[in-house]
């Protein structure tokens, strides 16, 4: 154990005529400032005991403040000493509720606020009330928030300017602006301080303009702006993507000779990069003196959500040291962009290295990547680290493990996953209902929705989208009617164009409107195309192509994912660029015989071009992508598990017949999800029972 430099002296026995009244009455006091550690603190605390000294009320006091605030104390030590205290004075509470409110323990801070406000003979003074509601806005608790508002009002406290500036950081953290700014607007005499956390908080909350006004009226005001003012505004820049506004801003700093530290450095960066402009951030980043790993991850973020992965990559490859948001802003930019093959990889990439450790955003984002892809394997392992590593399920995880699940054709997992989990927000259930709907349980979707009505989690947009999804998929028009119906007077929710696109659907389905082409809409050229070429108008179809050529439309070429073994493998209609493509087609010939023995006639009307000899029209039916993940997925995925494919168009109904035929034929269950809904193909049934 450590020992003081200099010995500590023999300390009196304490006694009713002893009275210390401040640090220079004994010299234990300024043994407690020169302490360097919790063992020399430790001896002062055990002499104090053993003479009695620590028995006064305000001895007691500079010791447990020393306890509390001195960086190389810790919280506990601090809480026993508190607790010895026969009658600890305010001061000695207002340390215990601040040490708290700073801590990753904040409620604690207010059960010793009530505490206190019980056992004490003291009522809460004005700083009091700072530390237990900066507590409070720690747990993003506005009931405690707005009854601690209305002690400091009782206690003729309200106008003070810091509890104010307390107060309204509290109201912005549990999102209630208006009660932040009504607060703002009553201190009579507003510091700096107030203007900055009014307008951050502002900026912060997407009220970008409201929070550029108050800072002109904070120069009307005469109040002189500094650095962290700087940072609100160019963040409200940033959320207005305002560049012109940013260059401005940054120009002001100039003028004004305002202190630029690293944090506002950072911001100016941060602005440029959303506002889109490289070039400004690249010019700045090479200025900047100092950087950080915020600095890294900014410039690294900046080029990911513009495309430039390259770009990207290098600059985490050559950062001093990558953090996970780094791995993170790299592999959420490649998922959110359609580049899910990318995401995953650099997942694997991130694992392997062991530099930094996944956390909830960054396994958000490959199962994010996973469900894309249909890669349900990867998903599995996955879920199997968080099970590993005991990561809590939250609702973002929740969310994206169902979403996951669903849309990579198991929705059993997805329902054992909503319901292993305690608490479900909107996103959670709307999930839910989601996945339900693209595997043409309408019926469930809707008896999920009617249980989420139960709860006291109300409905979104989007999960009316899944609702009225699950009654297109399931034909159920009534009930899609009542629920339209029902959004806007009953919840409130105006429906929008996502909602109407469903009712079309839901409708067209049943028969009852005429198919309206949308002009810009290539599906509906193709889909015309598709009725031209089932008829055999093939005038029509040339028509249809020779329109689409001249306006630029072009259609989606059709392309479909299977995984085996954690490897995507991609095929396009006709492709012969797979490594194992001769194996293939050799199984696809074999495939094609057999159906043929069990009376499968091709349906030629599914062809989109004119092809006038028949041995070339039924060839080109069966390079379809889907035929030939089949025919892969039959060789190569192991009979005891369903061959899962992902296609992103919608599967015509030559190969959804052919795929009813195969899981017959060689007793194989196969899960195809195209662009609308999921197929569960098994013993020559299809679980969308033709309507899709």
């Amino acid at each position: 154990m450590e020992t003081l430099s200099t010995p500590l002296p023999s300390l009196p026995r304490y006694s009713t005529s002893l009275t210390v009244n401040n640090d220079h009455d004994h010299p234990v006091f300024l043994h407690i400032k020169q302490c360097t550690n919790s063992s020399q603190l430790g001896q002062i605390h055990a002499q104090m005991l053993r003479t009695g000294l620590f028995f006064d009320p305000y001895s007691a006091s500079k010791l447990f403040a020393a306890s509390a605030l001195l960086p190389f104390s810790s919280l506990d030590y601090a809480r026993r000493v508190f607790d010895q205290i026969p009658k600890p004075n305010l001061h000695s509470w207002n340390t215990l509720i601040r040490v708290y409110a700073s801590s990753p323990e904040p409620l604690q801070g207010i059960l010793i606020f009530l505490r206190m406000v019980h056992e004490s003979p003291y009522y809460p003074n004005k700083f009091t009330f700072p530390f237990v509601i900066k507590a409070a806005a720690e747990i993003f608790s506005l009931c405690v928030g707005q009854a601690l508002h209305g002690l400091a009002i009782k206690a003729s406290l309200g106008a003070d300017v810091f509890i104010s500036n307390s107060l309204i950081h509290l109201y912005l953290s549990c999102g209630d602006l208006d009660s932040a700014y009504r607060v703002f607007t009553m201190i009579g005499e507003k510091d700096v301080v107030s203007w900055n956390s009014m307008i951050t908080g502002l900026a912060q909350r997407g009220c970008a303009e409201k929070a550029f006004q108050l800072f002109q009226e904070m120069e009307e005001e005469g109040v002189k702006p500094n650095d962290v003012t700087m940072v609100g505004v160019l963040s409200a820049c940033a959320k207005k993507l305002d560049l012109e506004l940013g260059r401005w801003v940054c120009s002001y700093i100039e003028r004004k000779g305002i202190r630029v530290d690293l944090t506002l450095s950072n911001a100016m960066l941060d602005m440029y990069t959303k506002c889109g402009s490289l070039e400004d951030a690249k010019r700045l980043f090479d200025m900047m003196e100092e950087k950080d790993i915020v600095t890294w991850t900014t410039m690294l973020d900046g080029y990911a959500k513009l495309g430039e992965y390259e770009t990207a990559k290098q600059v985490l490859d050559t950062m001093p040291r990558q953090d996970i948001a780094a791995w993170n802003a790299l592999i959420s930019g490649y998922e959110q962009n359609g580049k899910s093959k990318e995401a995953l990889s650099l997942y694997h990439e991130l694992q392997q290295s062991q530099i930094a450790k996944p956390d909830g955003i960054t396994l958000v984002s490959a199962l994010s990547a996973c469900a894309q892809l249909g890669a349900m394997g990867i998903g599995e392992c996955i879920h199997a680290y968080v099970k590993e590593q005991g990561i809590k399920l939250n609702c973002h995880l929740t969310t994206s493990l169902i979403d996951m699940y669903s849309k990579c054709g198991d929705i059993k997992k997805a329902l054992d996953v909503f319901y292993s989990v305690d608490r479900r927000d909107v996103f959670v259930w709307s999930a839910m209902i989601a996945g339900l709907a693209m595997h043409g349980q309408g019926r469930d979707a809707i008896d999920l929705f009617s249980r989420m009505q139960e709860t006291i989690i109300k409905p979104n947009s989007v999960t009316f989208t899944n609702v009225l999804c699950a009654c297109s998929h399931a034909g159920l028009v009534k009930e899609g009617k009542t629920f339209f119906n029902q959004m806007e007077p009953v919840y409130g929710i105006r429906p929008g164009v996502q909602h109407y696109s469903c009712m079309v659907d839901i409708l067209g389905r049943a028969g009852l409107l005429e198919e309206a082409l949308d002009p810009e809409n290539n599906g509906a050229y193709v889909l015309l195309s598709n009725v031209y070429a089932k008829t055999g108008k093939w005038d029509g179809v040339s028509r249809i192509r020779k329109h689409m050529r001249v306006t630029g439309l072009k259609k989606e070429q059709g392309c479909s994912r299977i995984e085996v073994n954690g490897v995507i493998h991609e095929f396009l209609a006709g492709d012969n660029c797979h490594p194992l493509s001769k194996e293939i087609y050799s199984k696809l010939d074999e495939i094609v015989v057999r159906l043929k023995s069990a009376g499968y006639v091709p349906n030629k009307s599914h062809l989109l071009q004119l092809i006038e000899e028949d041995e070339m029209q039924e060839h080109a039916l069966n390079l379809h992508s889907e035929k030939l993940a089949i025919a892969f997925g039959l060789q190569y995925v192991e009979v005891s598990q369903p061959i899962r494919i992902i296609k992103n168009l919608r599967v015509c109904g030559d190969c959804h017949s052919v795929a009813k035929l195969v899981s017959r034929l060689y007793n194989r269950e196969i899960i195809l999800r195209d662009r609308y809904r999921f197929h569960h193909f098994s013993g020559g049934n299809c679980s969308c029972k033709d309507f899709w």
